[in-house]
């Protein structure tokens, strides 16, 4: 709600990728140089082999005027500096998919020629979306394992919560809305109070009760430790892509 679809231009090879801007209202094109030509803030949200190829046609027409945000994964801030004329105000955000139900987790970066007003500009755009946050360019790939990612591992488990639920003599469809209530009850918890997460746990807990019986299992399956081997392989595979 912060920028009119009117304002907006998306441009796509395919008229497949843009039917969703037009439904918007936005204004859509073919040719990637109008969107320089029509706007100041320029997302480049592309496939990372694409990228070069695109920065290339476009940067004839970057100016100083300009504001440029990739969201490729892998392409790093020096990469896009290099590609795009000296001086270019460059910024490199990461999203995760909940930013489609304004509840995502984004992280960005910002490259040499970008200073705190354009920062400003997309944490505050961005803020609509979900959590945005400023971070050094090397959390962007600790980002992609845990939260780009992450988001999977909580499916996993909220699909294991639910066939507990199952196996115990609930029907699948509550035992799914459940778990998703669950869970997001347990986020707002977490950042609403600020509380580690641990002491959360801690307040569950009672002498004997069913809690503590439940996190003896989960502890003698490992799962604190099969998550962090997760995220950290996660994490590895997002800076191997970088190199490629």
């Amino acid at each position: 709600g912060k920028v009119p679809a009117s304002s907006v231009v998306a441009s796509a090879p395919s008229d497949k990728n843009l039917d969703a801007w037009r439904e918007s209202g936005c204004r859509t094109t073919h040719c990637n140089l109008e969107v320089l030509q029509e706007s100041t803030l320029v997302f480049l949200a592309t496939k990372p082999h694409v990228l070069p190829g695109v920065l290339q046609e476009i940067r004839p027409a970057v100016g100083p005027h300009h504001v440029i945000v990739s969201l490729a994964a892998g392409v790093t801030l020096q990469t896009l500096q290099r590609l795009l004329p000296a001086g270019t105000k460059v910024l490199r955000l990461m999203p995760n998919l909940p930013c489609v139900v304004q509840a995502g987790a984004m992280v960005f970066a910002r490259g040499s020629g970008a200073g705190d007003e354009e920062a400003a500009l997309l944490k505050n755009l961005l803020s609509s979306c979900g959590l945005c946050e400023e971070v050094p360019e090397s959390y962007i790939n600790i980002h992609t394992g845990l939260s780009g990612s992450g988001v999977a591992y909580v499916y996993l488990f909220a699909e294991a919560l639910a066939e507990g639920a199952v196996k115990m003599g609930m029907p699948g469809g509550l035992a799914s809305r459940i778990a998703a209530q669950t869970l997001l009850g347990a986020a707002k918890m977490m950042l609403e109070t600020g509380e580690h997460p641990a002491k959360l746990r801690g307040d569950i807990c009672t002498p004997g009760g069913t809690t503590i019986h439940a996190l003896h299992q989960l502890e003698k399956g490992a799962l604190r430790a099969t998550v962090m081997n997760a995220v950290e392989a996660a994490t590895n595979r997002a800076c191997d892509m970088a190199e490629d």
